[in-house]
């Protein structure tokens, strides 16, 4: 069993190479530039980084999540969001993207199937999509980087 550390193993190497920030900085622009409301957004970053076990991630969705309006009772459902009532068909359609767009090695055939674009494209425009693509990417990007140095939960980036 593997105990939580208290500190990463090493400072986020997004923040250790200053260039990369400034990219990702306007990414994030870009991304609420798009037309699709932050909650969404939330939504989709906190389901990503539920499936790839960003403890870091999972906490900081939860908190911008929360500051955008978002409910415990929606929060606590996002894990079975396909069991539970409080989320609407859009919301539906984003997050089943998100699982196929971050699960890409779990499927045979078409990372993202039809009937998966299908009902997202039938709820946003091709701006929104590609927030929500840029979300969902980012997502697991900063997934990756704190997993691999071990980012606690509730740790500032300073």
């Amino acid at each position: 069993m593997t105990t939580a550390r208290a500190t990463a193993r090493m400072k986020n190497p997004a923040l250790v190479l200053p260039d990369a920030m400034k990219g990702i900085q306007n990414i994030y622009k870009a991304m609420s530039q798009g037309g699709v409301s932050p909650q969404i957004l939330e939504l989709v970053h906190l389901r990503a980084s539920q499936i790839n076990g960003c403890g870091a991630c999972v906490f900081a969705g939860v908190q911008g999540a929360r500051k955008h309006g978002e409910t415990h009772e929606r929060l606590h459902a996002v894990a079975a969001w396909r069991e539970a009532p409080f989320f609407t068909d859009e919301e539906r359609a984003a997050l089943e993207l998100t699982e196929a767009a971050t699960r890409i090695a779990d499927r045979t055939g078409k990372a993202v199937p039809d009937h998966v674009w299908d009902a997202a494209a039938d709820h946003f425009n091709e701006e929104q999509l590609s927030a929500i693509i840029l979300m969902i990417a980012l997502t697991n990007f900063f997934n990756r980087l704190n997993t691999t140095v071990e980012e606690p939960a509730g740790a500032t980036w300073n």
